[in-house]
């Protein structure tokens, strides 16, 4: 599958979606979940356990569908080096981060899931960088994500793994192990060194 096949049909997935919440008339509803089913068509094949399954987690997206939040922690040591974390699920390096949660500020969120990650506790000190998952070399993705890369500086705590994560590090830049770039990238690492060592760098987007 291409990235303009990706990006189409998610694009039918958010109008279907946002169609089928704030249409009242029975006749535009059935269009609009015909164009959800086309999109599941497209997306999933003739396989019909995959087309049941795509339903199912489309189906909890309500309201106006808008792209998803991730935050990501980006965290130097005195020597320049990166603090990475392991993922269980695929056994590669990244920046610690997940989804941002309901009624945290971003902030709150990038401090929460570095302390769940790697066990140290920080404060975000800069939005370095605010990116489209799609932009940045991440692989394909059912859904559109925004990515928010924050600067921070560890307070306290100690190196400790998680559910999510089996071991935590301090990286030099030029040593970065092999990375679960879903999350995050080398180039994006790299680009948070830059960020780290002249603050009045303005925030990246896009």
């Amino acid at each position: 599958m291409t990235d303009r096949h990706l990006d189409i049909v998610r694009r039918l997935h958010a109008l279907a979606r946002t169609g089928l919440h704030f249409c009242a008339d029975e006749y535009d509803r059935q269009r609009y979940a015909e164009i959800e089913d086309l999109a599941v068509e497209l997306l999933a094949g003739p396989a019909t356990s995959a087309r049941e399954s795509l339903r199912s987690l489309w189906a909890h997206e309500t309201g106006y569908v808008t792209p998803k939040v991730e935050v990501r922690g980006a965290t130097f040591d005195v020597q320049g080096r990166v603090l990475l974390v392991r993922e269980r699920v695929d056994g590669h390096w990244t920046l610690p981060g997940g989804w941002a949660d309901v009624n945290e500020s971003p902030s709150q969120s990038v401090v929460k899931e570095v302390e769940q990650e790697s066990g140290f506790i920080a404060r975000a000190v800069k939005l370095a960088a605010l990116y489209d998952r799609n932009r940045h070399g991440h692989g394909p993705s059912l859904f559109q994500t925004w990515k928010a890369f924050f600067l921070c500086e560890i307070q306290g705590g100690h190196a400790r793994g998680s559910y999510e994560t089996d071991a935590v590090e301090f990286f030099a830049l030029d040593d970065l192990p092999a990375m679960s770039v879903g999350r995050s990238t080398p180039q994006q690492v790299r680009r948070m060194y830059e960020h780290w060592v002249m603050r009045e760098l303005p925030t990246d987007f896009d």
